[in-house]
């Protein structure tokens, strides 16, 4: 069963929804506070985080950065009227996903689903069938979810290592925003191509100098790295 912590001061919210997630065999845990939410963190053993923008304290976007700072644990943003500005400085921060509030449960738990299957399917042990990939000052392995830029760790969300991946796998072929969004969030998810356009600038300011993805007007992106020789 899959652990999750919802960071909301709404004290009416966790326990029905904590209830309803049971049915999907996901265990959520509620605090109220950001300070209690980041103690629970630190106790480990959470599998995602669903974070709230208005919160006391700090806001959700201070909250966000500071998980992201600690590692990838994947994280879903509840922002107010679902204003895209919003959700686009939830993505610059490194969130995975967002839903506007009043969500229904059941995307709630789709959109959990989606971020949580990913991250089974590219965590350790399950390398896709593929082995490391070398570029030119690049090393992508999959299995331990790491990248190496010029000998050096690279600190990636799930979702930007899921980007840089899925280009890697096919260097050289250009994808859609379309294509980037189906393959990463899942079909059910509701398309934003601006969201594709944030984690592709936010994944090349983190493999800087390296020159990694071209952007090809009207097309999409493409991996502009040579393999390394063998």
């Amino acid at each position: 069963m899959h652990r999750i912590l919802l960071i909301d001061d709404d004290a009416q919210l966790g326990p029905p929804l904590a209830t309803y997630f049971q049915r999907f065999e996901l265990e959520l845990t509620h605090a109220l506070r950001p300070s209690e939410g980041l103690a629970q963190l630190a106790a480990g053993g959470f599998d995602a985080a669903i974070l709230d923008v208005m919160l006391p304290e700090m806001d959700g976007f201070e909250l966000c950065r500071t998980i992201r700072k600690q590692g990838d644990l994947p994280i879903v943003m509840l922002t107010a009227r679902g204003d895209v500005m919003d959700r686009v400085v939830g993505l610059e921060l490194g969130a995975d996903d967002y839903l506007p509030k009043p969500f229904e449960p059941r995307e709630l738990v789709a959109r959990l689903q989606t971020v949580l299957r990913r991250r089974r399917s590219d965590g350790p042990g399950n390398g896709q069938g593929h082995g490391p990939l070398e570029f030119e000052g690049l090393h992508i392995d999959a299995a331990r979810r790491s990248v190496l830029r010029q000998g050096v760790a690279v600190e990636l969300t799930g979702t930007e290592f899921d980007l840089l991946h899925l280009l890697a796998r096919e260097p050289g072929r250009v994808f859609s925003r379309d294509d980037i969004l189906n393959q990463l969030r899942g079909h059910e998810a509701e398309l934003y191509t601006r969201a594709v356009d944030i984690v592709v600038s936010r994944l090349r300011k983190k493999l800087e100098p390296l020159d990694c993805i071209k952007t090809l007007r009207n097309a999409g992106y493409s991996l502009a790295l040579r393999k390394a020789p063998p």
